[in-house]
């Protein structure tokens, strides 16, 4: 067995309301005597899309040793199930090419004018930047998976101006670490407000999930507001989610 990321299940938090189960395409969790159960190891790829639809917070993704996922013990799964098969990849992985917001012209042989970068300090990345770092005093805070600035093109003027910064990918990196990172941060500041702003892709929506879990463990705010980018970089989605010291519930 290897050591790879694979769902827990809280079955205390869990109210098997199922939510999970449709989300699951592999067909690796089942509501059973009421609760949300992992059938099977070697039926869980580890990606996490159930994450972002539990109502709950009753999954995670931990690292343990595990059966590696078997793609062909799923599908014979699926088809006694009579589901159909999944296309085995995240949806974050699909390609995507969009044309160019304008094209070129003789116009584009002038030198644009710089634009201004709004970012007021470094490093940016959760894993490097400073628990009492001085830009994190008073500061409104602002939590952005990696990918965010490569498809907003306002990005800097929306989201950066007048803002401290932390970034991270909640699919690649180690989420419980960024839980407890975050919650270092707020715990040991006077954060005005904090802002998580993510891709539309199942697996970004963890960052909502750092977040909210950050906040309910510092106890020091009692919301955040959750913005959701699409591939072409559009808002899609912006709300409120209220956090209770140690309870997370979205408004």
């Amino acid at each position: 067995m290897a050591v790879r990321n694979i769902v827990k299940i809280d079955e205390e938090k869990c109210n098997g309301c199922g939510q999970c189960v449709t989300a699951c395409a592999e067909g690796a969790i089942k509501i059973i005597n009421g609760k949300a159960k992992l059938v099977s190891e070697t039926y869980c790829d580890g990606l996490g899309a159930c994450l972002g639809h539990c109502p709950q917070d009753a999954i995670t993704i931990e690292q343990r040793e595990a059966p590696e996922f078997d793609e062909e013990a799923t599908k014979a799964h699926l088809a006694r199930e009579g589901k159909p098969e999944p296309a085995f990849a995240c949806p974050g992985l699909a390609m995507h090419q969009f044309e160019a917001a304008a094209k070129a012209g003789p116009a584009d042989d002038v030198e644009a004018p710089a634009v201004p970068s709004q970012l007021g300090h470094w490093p940016i990345q959760l894993k490097l930047v400073a628990r009492t770092a001085p830009y994190f005093a008073d500061a409104d805070l602002l939590l952005a998976a990696d990918c965010v600035p490569f498809a907003m093109g306002d990005f800097h003027q929306r989201f950066l101006k007048g803002r401290s910064v932390a970034m991270g990918c909640p699919k690649l990196d180690d989420a419980q670490f960024y839980i407890e990172k975050l919650a270092d941060i707020l715990g040991a500041n006077t954060i005005r407000s904090l802002t998580v702003v993510h891709m539309e892709v199942p697996c970004c929506s963890g960052l909502t999930r750092v977040a909210r879990e950050a906040v309910a463990r510092s106890g020091r705010l009692n919301d955040f507001q959750d913005v959701t980018v699409s591939l072409r970089g559009d808002v899609i989605r912006s709300e409120t989610v209220e956090v209770e010291s140690g309870v997370a519930s979205r408004a």
